[in-house]
């Protein structure tokens, strides 16, 4: 996977949970940043070592890049953004993206929780004119609401105080109630493993296509206990996605099976 090291150039303080670091990148073309608006990079703390956590590109220029960190109470990422400053090294890798609407797209619903903040906000400074969406946008308070950019052609649907690790979480439901517009729609989704699952699934039983869909689990509730179970099973899921690959079914495709044989085991 390529990589390049980073050297930490500024930071800020956003808002209450949310940081802005800016990184310089060594070797950006090695790297090769995506450029969707749901870019994302793998940050390794320390520059030689394996801690880390992977983070929205809020903005790419050249060699510099933007990340907006959503704090939390604790964790390695939380103590890293909320600590780091200027002439810090770091170590980059697995840049990727999802979000790919199709170019017949006629209308875009976007959900997120905190973790999709960012990658949201990217979006919908990004999206032409014109372009019309729905953001449905799951955040612990009212003022996270204050990060997003104003358009008047997305409409911002907020659900506060659920979910995000601190309550049960509505944003499936509320993906699953809303009522799809005339033409052809285009879902982009980022949020909690589970919660994803369900929203692939409502997609799917819509009659929607895997190139209407990019919904991509951010983090998972109770990873520790989710990993152990992983690690007995990992052999026999992991084949799964392999055998999908070498019949020719795309990378999204084969994720969907290998979630899905999770799913049958009880993961």
């Amino acid at each position: 996977m390529p990589f390049s090291h980073a050297t930490v150039v500024e930071t800020a303080q956003l808002s209450g949970r949310l940081r802005r670091i800016v990184l310089e990148v060594d070797e950006p073309e090695a790297l090769a940043i995506a450029p969707g608006g749901d870019s994302a990079v793998g940050v390794y703390f320390c520059a030689d070592g394996d801690e880390g956590r992977n983070y929205s590109v809020r903005r790419h220029d050249g060699a510099l890049i933007t990340l907006d960190v959503v704090l939390h109470a604790h964790g390695p990422g939380t103590a890293w953004a909320s600590s780091t400053v200027a002439g810090d090294r770091v170590r980059l890798d697995h840049a990727r993206s999802w979000y790919r609407p199709r170019p017949d797209t006629d209308w875009q619903l976007l959900a997120c929780d905190l973790s999709g903040l960012p990658a949201a906000a990217r979006i919908v400074e990004e999206l032409p004119a014109g372009a019309r969406a729905t953001l449905l946008v799951e955040v612990a308070a009212p003022e996270d609401l204050d990060y997003l950019p104003r358009r008047a052609d997305v409409a911002v649907v907020p659900r506060v105080g659920t979910g995000n690790g601190h309550a049960e979480s509505t944003l499936a439901r509320a993906v699953c109630a809303f009522a799809p517009l005339p033409g052809s729609g285009y879902c982009w989704f980022a949020g909690e493993a589970a919660e994803s699952r369900a929203v692939r699934k409502h997609l799917r039983g819509l009659g929607w296509t895997i190139d209407q869909y990019d919904v991509t689990g951010y983090w998972r509730r109770d990873s520790e206990t989710w990993d152990a179970r992983f690690e007995e099973v990992r052999d026999e899921v992991l084949a799964v996605y392999g055998r999908a690959l070498d019949a020719g079914k795309g990378d999204k495709l084969a994720f969907e099976e290998f979630d899905d044989a999770c799913e049958r085991i009880g993961l």
